[in-house]
């Protein structure tokens, strides 16, 4: 529930153009090779982003991959077709057991290189996921969908500069013990609410202050961590950067919250709503648009300092919010976290300075002004995330559409206001008949995506709960 940092400065270093803050433990294709040479890097992780927004890949030994799979490397197209458990479910018209479930080309995006500090004498490039044959872009990766919405801001005259918070918990036992007891013994790492409590997070610091040492050597720009207001409840703060570094930021360091909880014994979820009686975790989107420079959401002379761009920008995220909830809450679990009175919203409405809504202006009045998305959860894949708010502002900006005035108090209370899809059932369909994503995306990408929240549902359907069982087992 923390603010990031003031969005008015503008970054530097190599990838200005994206925003980047600064690029500690980032490497340039020559240095590696000289690393690689001394065996101070011995291996390389070629990674791609999935549907699910992890990591996915191969370990190469370095002397290969600097003589070899720098160009590129291949993969099963069936990791943009699977779900969190790796099933290959039917109805994809991308790939199929039919289609033979062939090759995609990974061509590694050098300006992504960096340094992995958590593990020995490694390195990490991301890539961009290519068809076999025509060596373009797949419509549906992640990393794609993004740079397309981008481009479109480009061509507008625009660049995105937005930060994710990342929430999580940590646990007392590590995943393999809880995976074999069936993750019914989650006992979090501390047992008392730690929101901003310095002796509270005092505990966790075993895993807290080297994750946060290993992403700043890795050219990730962390901010802080705090403690959240939930048992043993963590926030990660990442510095605003260019909408793709952010994107890439967000995605590497929920990664290292994994491993560097793994390797102390640990285990970290990203799971929304782990409990019925814990509050879940968010991941809220930070965003504005810069234009040349200076912050094009800014007006000195304008209320609350909102420039008209930002108002019908602003407009637009409203107006199609239940559309691209998906995006932001891809599984069953996702809709859990949104209940009153847990900070989680429930309404598509926007406030100043008010975390009761789905939308809230920071920064008012201040260069630094921008909107904050408090819909997404900490399970959102943070391309599909921000590639969806940028498509819903480019409409209202296109529409010259019009902001409602902010909602003030409690919204939770606010009656006659659009709410939230309640259920990923719900907001598969607002996906499916959204014209303005088929438009801003293309219709194999929301087809793809629509089978993709489909099988979720229908593998929950299939499931009997202990909830079931224990309501019904003796008493229906």
């Amino acid at each position: 529930m923390t603010d990031t940092t003031d969005m008015a400065r503008p970054p530097t270093g190599p990838r200005a153009t994206q925003g980047t803050a600064f690029m500690t433990g980032t490497l340039t294709f020559d240095t590696l090779k000289e690393m690689a040479a001394t065996g101070a890097v011995d291996t390389v992780l070629v990674a791609m982003v999935d549907m699910q927004g992890r990591l996915m890949g191969k370990r190469f030994h370095a002397s290969n991959f600097v003589e070899h799979a720098h160009h590129e490397t291949h993969c099963c197209n069936y990791l943009l077709a699977t779900d969190l458990v790796m099933s290959t479910p039917d109805g994809y018209a991308a790939t199929s057991w039919r289609r033979g479930y062939g090759d995609y080309v990974l061509r590694p995006d050098m300006a992504t290189l960096r340094l992995v500090p958590w593990l020995e004498k490694t390195a990490l490039v991301l890539s961009d996921v290519l068809d076999h044959h025509t060596h373009e872009p797949v419509a549906h990766a992640p990393r794609a969908i993004l740079k397309r919405q981008i481009a479109r801001l480009s061509e507008m005259g625009f660049d995105a500069k937005m930060a994710t918070e990342l929430e999580f918990f940590l646990f007392e036992k590590d995943y393999r013990t809880l995976q074999k007891e069936g993750y019914r013994e989650l006992v979090p790492l501390n047992g008392h609410n730690e929101d901003y409590n310095l002796f509270q997070t005092t505990k966790e610091e075993a895993v807290m202050r080297p994750l946060r040492n290993h992403l700043v050597a890795a050219g990730i720009p962390v901010e802080n961590t705090k403690g959240e207001a939930e048992v043993g409840q963590q926030e990660l703060n990442i510095r605003y950067a260019g909408a793709l570094d952010c994107a890439d930021h967000h995605t590497i360091a929920k990664h290292a919250v994994k491993e560097i909880a793994w390797a102390h014994g640990h285990a970290a979820s990203f799971l929304p709503k782990w409990a019925p009686d814990k509050v879940g975790s968010s991941s809220h989107v930070h965003l504005s648009l810069w234009q040349d420079d200076e912050p094009a959401f800014y007006d000195d002379g304008s209320e609350l300092g909102m420039s008209d761009l930002m108002q019908s920008f602003m407009a637009g995220l409203l107006a199609y919010a239940r559309d691209y909830t998906f995006f932001l809450a891809p599984y069953v679990n996702s809709y859990k976290r949104f209940a009153p009175g847990t900070f989680a919203p429930t309404k598509t409405v926007w406030s100043v300075d008010n975390r009761t809504a789905g939308f809230r202006l920071c920064g008012d009045g201040t260069p630094g002004v921008r909107v904050e998305c408090r819909i997404g959860g900490s399970d959102m894949n943070p391309y599909l995330a921000q590639a969806a708010l940028i498509a819903a502002g480019i409409r209202g900006i296109e529409d010259d559409m019009e902001l409602a005035p902010p909602v003030r108090g409690d919204v939770y209370e606010s009656a006659e206001v659009t709410e939230i899809p309640r259920t990923l059932r719900e907001a598969t369909e607002c996906l499916r008949s959204s014209r303005m994503l088929r438009a801003a995306m293309g219709d194999d990408v929301i087809d793809h995506y629509v089978r993709c929240a489909e099988w979720e549902q229908e593998e929950f359907d299939r499931a009997v709960t202990d909830w079931e069982i224990a309501r019904g087992f003796e008493r229906a």
